[in-house]
């Protein structure tokens, strides 16, 4: 250490000059470099005004990334030319340099940075970000700051309205494809339905029950129809007993009168009427046979035969009322068995088709599980992109009403007072260090090249010997002088190795 400082007290003076030098050389040379001024501004992220859980946003991309891709947009070549076109920058470069050379050195001249979050555990999100702008005058860096940091704002607008736009545009197809897909599994399922009518996987439970109850209904209308059969064909053979009796009584008698006739018929009328309908075929032959005896006592009225009967017509006999009744009763039993026949061919019928039914029932199944499989994946994405275009449509309604998310200047762009650069101060202390550096390195230079014995170890080093003994320096009154004299150990050292010594 004492040897850096002897070295300082006898070369502080080169230190001195090239510092000094190197100072005043940045500085005045940073005179001539013209001045540049910065204007800067903050643009802060402002959240939605409605709740996200009430309007979701649209736009999902990360912060850095979307606002990446809107300084890649601003900063290009067609968005800047419009700038320096319309604050006619560069007006006396304009004609002589290209103006893709303007564009790059405005594009130099823009540095845009996020602001770093207060939470460093945070990552992909920041508060906002800051644009500087780098220009000759303050005004002019001004003028272009507030033009960038109003793109930035205007475009994120534009480009969040034009993003849900565009999505709810997007979503209004998907959703009218998917409804008509909609439209036809639900035409698919129908027809299905309609053409599977009782077969469904539904019925099922309903055709086996119905199947016991057509069973039970069939035995019951066999057995009425086996019990009508017996009833028919007893009364039938009763019938013909009444018959063969009153036929033989008949022919014992002689014919009755035409008013005997007339009051058996009318009498039998009466009680037809009272079973029957007007329709009945007995009722019509009974009004029939009224009638004609009817015109057979005209025509004996006529010829003045009182009881006698026109010649060539037979008088017409009454059969008595329990022929009749049998009669009745045997039609009776013809129409029950008639109607039971039908009955029980209709529920053979039914039984047919419900037994049909149950058996094709898996089938049935089988393709009903498909198409109501696709109907419910149908409706489950209509209702999803329903719901889907309903909140992007609020949301592009959010963006219209500059509710949403957007960008907002903190504070409006400055007017800088002092150049950004160059900065006098620091190139002059730049000079400085650099100038004493400088002077560093000479003095080291001017210290290696000087072969001056001054120490004990310099002696040695020189002469590869051990000092026996130095002499201190004499320095008499009124004179300066300094002189060292080494005897070295060996006395086979020459005089001239000591050249140089003072």
């Amino acid at each position: 250490m004492d040897d850096y400082l002897a070295i300082f007290r006898r070369r502080w003076w080169v230190l001195a000059i090239c510092a000094a030098l190197g100072a005043s050389a940045l500085y005045f040379g940073a005179r001539l470099i013209p001045s540049r001024y910065t204007s800067e501004t903050t643009v802060l992220f402002t959240d939605p005004s409605v709740p996200a859980s009430y309007v979701q946003p649209v736009g999902t991309q990360d912060l850095s990334e979307r606002l990446s891709a809107m300084e890649k947009q601003i900063l290009s070549r067609s968005r800047l030319q419009t700038v320096i076109e319309r604050l006619s920058l560069y007006e006396v470069d304009s004609q002589r340099v290209p103006m893709e050379d303007l564009v790059l050195r405005l594009r130099k001249s823009i540095t845009v940075l996020p602001i770093e979050p207060i939470r460093a555990n945070v990552k992909n999100t920041f508060p906002g970000f800051t644009v500087s702008v780098t220009a000759d005058s303050p005004q002019l860096a001004q003028q272009v700051c507030s033009e960038i940091a109003s793109m930035f704002t205007a475009d994120n607008l534009r480009l969040r309205q034009q993003m849900s736009e565009q999505t709810t545009d997007f979503l209004s197809i998907q959703l009218d494809s998917a409804k008509a897909k909609l439209d036809e599994q639900d035409a698919k399922l129908a027809e299905f339905k309609r053409y599977n009518l009782g077969r469904l996987p539904d019925n099922e439970r309903t055709n086996v029950n119905l199947l016991l109850t057509l069973n039970a209904q069939l035995e019951a209308a066999n057995t009425a129809l086996s019990r009508a059969q017996q009833d028919k064909a007893f009364n039938e053979s009763f019938l013909a007993q009444q018959l063969a009796s009153w036929q033989v009584s008949q022919v014992d008698r002689g014919p009755q009168p035409l008013e005997q006739q007339l009051a058996d018929l009318q009498n039998q009328l009466i009680t037809q009427q009272a079973q029957y309908t007007d329709n009945h075929p007995e009722v019509i032959k009974t009004k029939s046979s009224l009638a004609e005896l009817k015109k057979q006592m005209a025509e004996a009225n006529e010829q003045g035969r009182g009881d006698a009967a026109p010649d060539g017509i037979k008088p017409w006999v009454a059969e008595p009322p329990q022929i009749q009744t049998l009669r009745a009763q045997i039609h009776q039993a013809d129409q029950f068995i008639g109607a039971k026949s039908s009955e029980e061919k209709q529920l053979q019928a039914n039984i047919r088709e419900i037994r049909e039914h149950v058996q094709a029932s898996p089938m049935v199944e089988q393709k009903y599980k498909e198409l109501t499989r696709d109907y419910e994946t149908a409706l489950e994405l209509y209702n999803d992109l329903l719901k889907k275009r309903d909140q992007s449509a609020m949301a592009m309604d959010l963006e219209h009403l500059q509710q949403g998310e957007q960008f907002r200047v903190l504070d409006s762009p400055s007017l800088p007072q002092t150049p950004s650069f160059p900065d006098r101060r620091r190139l002059a202390l730049a000079g400085l260090a650099g100038g004493l550096v400088v002077g560093l390195g000479l003095s080291f230079l001017l210290e290696a090249r000087d072969t001056t014995l001054r120490t004990q170890r310099d002696a040695e080093q020189l002469l590869q010997t051990q000092v026996l003994a130095l002499i201190p320096t004499l320095k008499p009154l009124g004179v300066r002088a300094s002189h060292i004299s080494v005897y070295p150990r060996s006395k086979q050292t020459e005089p001239s190795q000591f050249h140089g010594v003072r």
